[in-house]
């Protein structure tokens, strides 16, 4: 992960259904379906295909829609499955601060894409890419993480919640590039909390 998710710029907690993030206009109802038949056509095209031969195009004709109406949403695949990423980020349901709110976060965001090795896959490379679109969204990701993060613990600082940013996007990378599983890193990250007396 770059360095760009780790932004300590507030943000409100974000729906997906009603703004999207390569927007700052609210979609309509129609607008809406459509950017949602496009994630959904994602996750169907790379369990099928790998990453680097999926492209806006075939994400489209799975979804039914044209070519051009896709490409006015979206810039790059590399966009495509970010967005899938944050959306099921977003859905997540809020924590309450408690004894297990921290590793119930940390879990959370860990497994996002646990159950499906070909999406986790591409969002490893998808969500590094240097595509402005990207970029945004990235940070997006980074400051409802550390939103939430400092939502669930009291006691944890700005150098506590930037320690366990540093600590998850190095899990994901290792996750990404093969060296651990996505199962294993909720066990890995509460082990961090843990020695930092968070948990």
């Amino acid at each position: 992960m770059s360095s760009s998710l780790i932004d300590s710029t507030p943000t409100r907690p974000h729906s997906p259904s009603a703004e999207t993030s390569h927007t700052t206009s609210v979609p309509s109802v129609r607008q809406a379906k459509t950017i949602q038949r496009l994630c959904d056509a994602t996750v169907e095209e790379l369990a099928e295909h790998p990453f680097e031969d999926m492209s806006i195009r075939s994400v489209a004709r799975r979804a039914g829609v044209a070519p051009a109406t896709a490409y006015t949403y979206f810039s790059s695949r590399e966009q495509l499955v970010t967005e899938v990423f944050w959306r099921r980020f977003s859905m997540l349901p809020e924590v309450e601060s408690s004894n297990q709110a921290l590793a119930s976060t940390l879990d959370g965001f860990a497994l996002l894409v646990a159950d499906d090795p070909s999406l986790a896959r591409a969002c490893s490379m998808a969500m590094l890419s240097h595509d402005p679109a990207v970029k945004t969204l990235r940070d997006q990701i980074g400051r409802e993480l550390r939103r939430r993060l400092m939502g669930a613990s009291t006691e944890l600082d700005s150098n506590g919640v930037r320690a366990l940013e540093l600590a998850i996007y190095g899990a994901l990378v290792q996750a990404g590039m093969g060296h651990l599983s996505y199962r294993e890193l909720p066990s890995l990250l509460a082990s961090v909390a843990a020695l930092m007396g968070q948990i």
